[in-house]
């Protein structure tokens, strides 16, 4: 048998060379390896990778309606999405001080895209097409849609969805008030559909839609507080046999959801999310189901 002798040096650049060649061979980590964006993260109070270190940046939408918000400030902590907010923050270690907000337009929250913020809160439901685009948390609030009609108008007297077919329907653009008119009611007519809810209300007390749909909450402040000519007519039905949920609304691919979930689901059993919503959504009392 006869034995090659090569320099130490040699052997060892081989070595090496054998290592590098068995590594790149090697499985890499999912998230590195598909060049994704990498969602470590660590729940850590305080201490989350967030869009600014430190703080918390929370987006919604100008005005800021209530009973969501109160006198268009998110940040005064009053009207029920506001305190929520701050529920979520205090669970995530973020005292009020270090809470940032930021005006998001509503269609923007959940469209594809990149995110300036860490969570958005706006009366969003969760839903699978908006999930192509972005993350979400657990549900806050279980919510029914509703139908608002002058009291004067044809829409006054609707007790079922037939009903409401041949009359002039509106609704904001982007909702899942204008998804029930289209998918539920299937009105003759065209439904007339506004960038804001408030444009919706300007027609409804004009008198340019016979009746307009938005969540049960809005439907009880509109008709106690803004249009007092106004009646709530009832609520729609469940008919997907899951409850519409409204959900924080986070980037696609966030590194904070399931801590932010974790949040949301602690302040749901600890019964802060009903003592707030006994707070501030008091007023949504029971409304009869349109048949």
């Amino acid at each position: 048998m006869h034995f090659v002798n090569r320099p130490l040096g040699t052997a060892l650049c081989s070595a090496v060379a054998l290592c590098a060649a068995l590594t790149s061979c090697s499985p890499q980590p999912e998230e590195k390896a598909s060049g994704t964006k990498d969602t470590s993260h660590s729940c850590t109070p305080g201490g989350l990778a967030t869009e600014v270190p430190g703080k918390l940046t929370v987006g919604t939408d100008r005005p800021a309606y209530a009973p969501w918000f109160a006198d268009d400030k998110p940040s005064n902590g009053k009207g029920f999405e506001s305190a929520v907010a701050y529920a979520v923050a205090k669970r995530l270690g973020y005292d009020r001080d270090a809470v940032v907000w930021q005006n998001v337009p509503f269609n923007s929250s959940f469209a594809p895209g990149a995110k300036k913020f860490d969570f958005d809160i706006n009366q969003i439901s969760i839903s699978e097409e908006r999930r192509k685009a972005v993350a979400f948390s657990s549900g806050y609030y279980d919510v029914r849609q509703a139908v608002v009609a002058l009291k004067t108008s044809k829409a006054a007297t609707a007790k079922s969805v037939a009903d409401l077919k041949d009359v002039k329907l509106g609704a904001q653009v982007g909702t899942t008030s204008l998804d029930v008119i289209n998918d539920l009611v299937k009105p003759t007519q065209r439904p007339a559909v506004y960038q804001r809810n408030d444009f919706a209300k300007s027609a409804l007390k004009n008198g340019q839609v016979d009746a307009i749909v938005v969540d049960l909450p809005t439907a009880f402040y509109i008709t106690g507080s803004e249009v007092p000519e106004a009646k709530v007519l009832g609520q729609f039905p469940n008919s997907s046999g899951k409850p519409e949920q409204f959900g924080l609304v986070l980037d696609k691919d966030s590194g904070i959801t399931s801590c932010v979930t974790a949040a949301v689901d602690a302040i749901r059993k600890d019964g802060t999310l009903a003592a707030l919503e006994k707070k501030w959504l008091s007023e949504a009392v029971d409304a009869p189901v349109l048949t």
